[in-house]
């Protein structure tokens, strides 16, 4: 492990990431929004992962996450990460709406908002990944409420990063995100209306069995066939259980459900499209930009033209 840090931080994570199955590769400091001090880790599954197959985790210098109600939770994100980790492209998500995006570059942990508005802003990028290295992209701000932050058990990558991208995947269904060349960052807000604090849990969509069936499509059609030469991708993860207001238990009788009809093969929780699957291209590509339509501001679009009265 190559590092410039050597602090309690340090050995903490080491410990966890040995325990999820990862190693740590590198670990430097920097800084945040705001200049002040961060460790920025580099974790993959062996010392010669690819720089493609690696996680980055920044964190506060000084936060301690073996504090007792924050260990289990940065324990399980590394779990989780390290089964990401071994998707042809951790980086790739889809939306119910039919998008394949990419979310990175984010510069954690969250920092008040410089508007003065009462809230912590986290910035970062989606890139849409159609097969086609597209420019389009989106500079996203995500913007969590003070209200909302008292929720979150600490403001930092391990514990926000899966709402943060799920209300991101939430925003383009909504159509509130525009993909461009280039351009200004796009608010995500993140507020109470995404949880329930009678249930303790997030809500960001409303899904049947038949959405839910087709967002596995879609995710196998797009980040196993399209992104990943028919590499398998992780069927049940948890972060895409809590977009769809499920269960990854769920996500995985799903899956079996899908294999039997010639749609998937499963090799325990992962998964790729047949050939079955793969004749409905062109419904996916057409679903995809179906999905970028609703993102692009017809009312702009309708100014530019000349129509209007205002």
């Amino acid at each position: 492990m190559s590092t410039n840090l050597q602090t309690a931080l340090t050995a903490m994570l080491g410990k966890a990431a040995h325990e999820a199955g990862m190693t740590v590769l590198s670990a430097e400091a920097g800084t945040d929004f705001n200049n002040h001090p961060t460790a920025t880790f580099k974790l993959g599954l062996s010392a010669d992962a690819p720089p493609d197959k690696t996680l980055q985790l920044e964190l506060s210098d000084a936060f301690d996450f073996e504090k007792p109600d924050l260990l289990p939770e940065m324990t399980t994100h590394l779990r989780e990460a390290a089964k990401r980790l071994r998707n042809p492209r951790p980086d790739a998500y889809v939306t119910l709406a039919g998008l394949a995006i990419s979310l990175n570059q984010f510069a954690w942990p969250f920092h008040r908002s410089t508007s003065g508005a009462d809230t912590y802003i986290v910035h970062g990028v989606a890139h849409l990944e159609d097969g086609t290295q597209s420019p389009l992209h989106t500079k996203i701000a995500a913007s969590m409420t003070v209200t909302f932050a008292e929720i979150v058990p600490a403001p930092e990558q391990p514990y926000a990063e899966t709402f943060i991208y799920n209300a991101i995947r939430k925003t383009f269904d909504q159509g509130q995100l525009e993909l461009l060349k280039s351009g200004n960052r796009q608010p995500v807000p993140v507020t109470t209306r995404y949880y329930s604090r009678w249930q303790k849990k997030f809500f960001f969509a409303d899904t049947d069995d038949a959405s839910r069936l087709e967002f596995l499509e879609l995710k196998a059609y797009w980040l196993s066939h399209v992104l990943g030469a028919g590499q398998p991708v992780w069927i049940a993860d948890p972060r895409d259980a809590q977009y769809l207001n499920t269960t990854d238990e769920e996500l995985k009788r799903m899956a079996v459900d899908l294999s039997k009809q010639g749609i998937l093969t499963l090799t325990d929780d992962y998964a790729a499209p047949t050939p079955a699957l793969l004749t409905r291209a062109e419904e996916y590509h057409a679903k995809l930009h179906a999905a970028l339509d609703i993102t692009k501001p017809t009312f702009n679009e309708e100014m530019r033209a000349g129509h209007t009265n205002m």
